[in-house]
This record gives structure tokens, C-alpha cells and sequence, in this order.
């Protein structure tokens, strides 16, 4: 009987202890928490958002930032749909949300935990908690295990390194992993904090702390050129701005903020032309006419929000509306269609969801996720240069290529 070292006891490293037992390894979980699924057990605020629902696997290709090719075997072999079967079958009810988000029923992490845990516990798989590994143990190419903190060595034949990125440091997310695989020889690409919330250069900003906004269009530029667009919700905070758009944002940032400059602008309306929203703006000024501005936007835009519009635009608030000319509330309409931001950074990896950038997926076989330069090596989950946007699918990457890595692992199959 093959034995199977995994390394890591997070989403990738249970799953593919799990397949690598189905395939009828003897499996050993190495895992330095004191349990598993610590980082899963805070994704999507604590409910873990575990896949998304789309029917197409071609939409599943659109969502991956990084090396979208490089999954194509594993998509199709085991797909997000495969994902909700698998949960359903384990006795974990799922519901789908906006945007095809699929979360379990219960609202709960530890749910699906649970389940995944009692597959382990029922294919005898070995947990062993609290032990560090420092490094692999190689001999002519070959994998031959692992050594643990306390200098303890372990054979096995195989072993998958599933240790994760550099995001929440505090659930165990080291870069141990990366570490251990150069020194396998294997190249690590940049690492940056991805899906993570932006540093904004403007004070207003920081006023208006705590407010959420909906249905906005959010861009980002550099130049007058676009290169991200989406809609949905956002929140201001004291250091700049976060939530769903913002996150997913972040995914294509790194590389512009090294060129320069990169503004984010919020269309506050995205549903009303210029035109429609002067026009709209109009009406509210009749109603008010012999008010001040500031008193005259409250069904138009947040409360707190009204005096930054209004100063941005460059118009005095305490001016009576029939006195606003027709170039003031334009400006208007122009600040409220193109709220414009300046990036300064991201947050750190204490604030990011995932890593962006990982062991170099060239020097990994495609169709079992086996090292190309170490036999007996596999990689599973984020350790990987393989990112997406929000909405489950970055759980599915690591979903996908651990079912790979313990199908393989557990057939001795490198290519």
C-alpha cells in the first residue's frame, strides 16, 4: 500500500487526503494547527461561500486571474458541479445565492468542515495536529518524505505539498510551502495579497467610514483607460475602501500600481444616463427650490455622502437651489457618474483572501498536479500561481486540483 503525505490540513490538503484514501493509500495529514480548516472556517465571513454555481466551465475559465489554461484538465475532470454533488452526497444541504454563490444551508463553515472531516475519519485517514514540517527529504529526484520541527523523519512515497499562501497568517497560511518547494528546485513567481481592500489618498474618504453602497458601477484606471469593471457593493473605511468590487479589483492591481497611478471611480447611478440623472436632479431642485443644496439630495444620495459630492463638485452648500446655474449641476451630475478615488496600495497579507502568485505552474504537470523535477511530488490549492475573483471560485481551484493531486498521488501517476 502507497503512503501518502499530505501537507497542510486546509481545504486542498483535506480534499486530496480524501481522494488519495479513496484510491487506496495509506494517508497521513501533517497539519502545525491545532485543527483543520482554520482559514476555511473564516471564508465568506464565516458562512464559506464553497464553489459557484454556474452551469458553463467556460465561466469558470473567465473568473481565474491567473493561469486559466493551466486548469483546463482539472475543470473537466472534476468541475464545480461535481463539487456540489460531492457535498450534497456527504449529507451537507447547499443553497445558491447572487451571483451563483453556493453556500451550505446551515449558513455555517464548521458544517462543511464537519463533513469533510467525517469522510477523513471514515476512509481512516491519520490527522496529525500541532506538527510543523520544516522540509521535504529527497534523494536523486525522488521524494522520500517529510522531517517535522522536532527533527522526527517520515517515509512515505508521495507527498502533496497543500500548505496555502501567505493571506491570514494567523489560520497557519506561512509560505512554509513555498519555501520547502524551492528548495525542491521549484521556481516561486511574485507573491502580492490579492481579493484584499485598497489604500485610497483622498481624506474625504476617510469620512465617510462605515458607509456601504450598492448596485455601483466600480472601475479602475490608469490613464483614461479602464482595465477593471464591476458592479455590485462596496464600503468606505478609515484607510480607504473594501467589500465585493473592491476585492475582486484588487486581482489586477499589482502590476498597474508599479507603472504609476490608478484611479478608482464609482458611478453612483450606472442605471441613469448624464441626461436621465440631470433631469432626475431637476425634479428634486423643484421640490426644494427655496432651499439650500445641502438639504435638497436626500433622496438622491446617501446622507453622508452629500456634502462630499457637493464639494467635489465646487458648489457652496448653503446655496439656494433656484440659484444653482445649469454648469453647477452638471458638475454634479459628473461627480456622482464619475466619483474618482486615487489608489495608493493594497492592504497587506493580514487583510488579503488569497495570494496572488505562487510555485510556477510550468514546472507542474497539468493533468495530475505532479512536480515535473521532483517524482513523488505533487501540489495542491493556492501554494500554486493559480488566483480568481470572489464568488467561490478560488475554493473551486483548490477543490479541483486536489482531487487531481490525491487521484495521482495515491496511482503513483506523474504526467
Amino acid at each position: 500500500m502507497r503512503k501518502i503525505v499530505v501537507i497542510g490540513g486546509g481545504a486542498a490538503g483535506m480534499f486530496a487526503a480524501i481522494w488519495a484514501s479513496e484510491g487506496g493509500a495509506e494517508v497521513h495529514i501533517y497539519e502545525h494547527n491545532e485543527k483543520l480548516g482554520k482559514k476555511l472556517y473564516i471564508t465568506g465571513k464565516g458562512r464559506c461561500n464553497v464553489t459557484n454555481g454556474c452551469e458553463d466551465v467556460d465561466e469558470l475559465f473567465r473568473s481565474i486571474i491567473s493561469n486559466p489554461r493551466f486548469l483546463y484538465s482539472a475543470f473537466y475532470t472534476f468541475s464545480n458541479q461535481d463539487m456540489m454533488r460531492y457535498l450534497t452526497g456527504l449529507g451537507l444541504p447547499l443553497k445558491t445565492e447572487r451571483g451563483q454563490r453556493v453556500f451550505p444551508a446551515s449558513d455555517k463553515s464548521s458544517d462543511v468542515i464537519r463533513a469533510l472531516t467525517d469522510a477523513l475519519k471514515k476512509n481512516k485517514v491519520h490527522i496529525h495536529l500541532n506538527q510543523e514540517v520544516t522540509e521535504l527529504l529527497m534523494e536523486d529526484g525522488h521524494i522520500e518524505g517529510i522531517c517535522l520541527a522536532n527533527g522526527e523523519q517520515i517515509g512515505a512515497d508521495a507527498v502533496i505539498l497543500a500548505t496555502g499562501g501567505m493571506s491570514y497568517a494567523s489560520t497557519g497560511s506561512t509560505g512554509d510551502g513555498y519555501r520547502m518547494a524551492e528548495a525542491a528546485g521549484h521556481h516561486v513567481t511574485p507573491l502580492n495579497p490579492s481579493l484584499v481592500p485598497m489604500n485610497i489618498k483622498e481624506e474625504w474618504c476617510r469620512q465617510l467610514q462605515g458607509l456601504s453602497l450598492k448596485n455601483i458601477s466600480f472601475s479602475l484606471q490608469q490613464g483614461k483607460k479602464a482595465f477593471f469593471k464591476d458592479f455590485g457593493e462596496m464600503m468606505f473605511t478609515h484607510f480607504g475602501i473594501t467589500g465585493p468590487v473592491v476585492l475582486s479589483g484588487s486581482t489586477c492591481i499589482a502590476p498597474r500600481l508599479k507603472k504609476g497611478p490608478v484611479a478608482a471611480v464609482i458611478d453612483l447611478k450606472p442605471s441613469l444616463t448624464e441626461e436621465q440623472l440631470d433631469a432626475r436632479i431637476l425634479r428634486d431642485f423643484d421640490k426644494n427650490i427655496n432651499r439650500q443644496i445641502r438639504n435638497s439630495l436626500s433622496e438622491l444620495l446617501p446622507a453622508s455622502l452629500i456634502p462630499v459630492v457637493i464639494d467635489l463638485a465646487g458648489i457652496d452648500p448653503y446655496r439656494i437651489v433656484h440659484d444653482i446655474t445649469k454648469q453647477q449641476r452638471q458638475q454634479l451630475v459628473s461627480v456622482i457618474k464619475h466619483l474618482t478615488m486615487t489608489v495608493t496600495g493594497v492592504r497587506g497579507f493580514n487583510e488579503a483572501i488569497i495570494t496572488q502568485g505562487g510555485i510556477r505552474v510550468k514546472e507542474i504537470h497539468p493533468g495530475t498536479m505532479a512536480s515535473k523535477l521532483v517524482q513523488g511530488l505533487y501540489f495542491a490549492g493556492e501554494v500554486m500561481d493559480l488566483d480568481a475573483v470572489t464568488g467561490g471560485y478560488n475554493l473551486q481551484i483548490a477543490w479541483s486540483t486536489a482531487y487531481m493531486a490525491g487521484r495521482a498521488a495515491a496511482e503513483g501517476i506523474a504526467e
